[in-house]
């Protein structure tokens, strides 16, 4: 990895009066895939929906470092913008196009690149090619786990260098949410930047290489995934184990 592709610094987001976001800040190493975990309403999924512009920044600033441009502030911009800037979002719900089909869906994922549909569909297939058979397939006859797949291939079709997951194996059976984790650390091994939300806290660090604990809208703390499996905090009060291993590695609290 080199530098980092994303940084977050002091947000604060919410709705109507209330804050969520209490001045959160994280990091995105470039190539890395990260995990937020922490209990519900700490501010997980709005702190993932301001970095994406949907929900509007109060205070702090967000910042894309991509190869080759200079730094942009995604604050203020609307999400068709980020998208177009190389960072993507597959959120938790309402995440494909029911009344069209996968291809379609496929279609409009890759409207930012004007023109390059058939190579993108050509990538994203060979990446995801339990998709092709579903192509003539409206997007509300499949499965879950299928509208899941669709989700990432269509947001794959923007080319994304950065992508950024809600929660992606909420409501799948635990095998197709074995095969969701699968697909996340294979697409992060393409080469693409993973921020990820998720419940399923411990697998989900078994796959990042960074971790951060919000808590009531704050940092509560961060460090390596694998320190994170093993550190007797995070083991008890979000992993739900007894008896964890002592961690060597002492976690950054916030």
């Amino acid at each position: 990895m080199s530098g980092d592709i994303l940084t977050a610094e002091a947000l604060r987001a919410g709705y109507g009066d209330e804050d969520i976001l209490k001045g959160v800040s994280i990091r995105v190493p470039r190539g890395g895939l990260v995990a937020i975990i922490g209990p519900n309403g700490s501010g997980k999924s709005t702190l993932l929906k301001t970095i994406y512009g949907i929900v509007r920044t109060r205070a702090g600033n967000t910042t894309l470092h991509m190869e080759g441009i200079d730094d942009t502030s995604l604050t203020g911009l609307r999400p068709a913008a980020i998208t177009a800037l190389g960072l993507n979002m597959v959120p938790q719900l309402a995440n494909v196009f029911p009344e069209m089909s996968v291809r379609e869906n496929l279609e409009i994922g890759a409207v930012p690149l004007k023109g390059r549909f058939k190579e993108r569909l050509d990538k994203v297939l060979a990446a995801l090619p339990f998709v092709e058979p579903l192509l003539g397939k409206r997007a509300a006859t499949l499965s879950g786990g299928q509208r899941q797949m669709v989700a990432f291939g269509r947001a794959l079709m923007s080319d994304p260098k950065l992508l950024i997951l809600d929660e992606p194996s909420a409501g799948l059976a635990p095998k197709v949410q074995d095969e969701i984790f699968a697909l996340i650390k294979t697409i992060n091994e393409r080469g693409v930047s993973i921020l990820m939300v998720e419940q399923r806290a411990r697998q989900c660090l078994a796959i990042s290489d960074y971790g951060y604990v919000l808590e009531q809208g704050r940092n509560r703390l961060e460090g390596p995934a694998r320190d994170m499996l093993t550190n007797a905090e995070v083991v008890r009060l979000y992993l739900g184990t007894a008896k964890p291993q002592p961690s060597k590695t002492g976690m950054a609290a916030s």
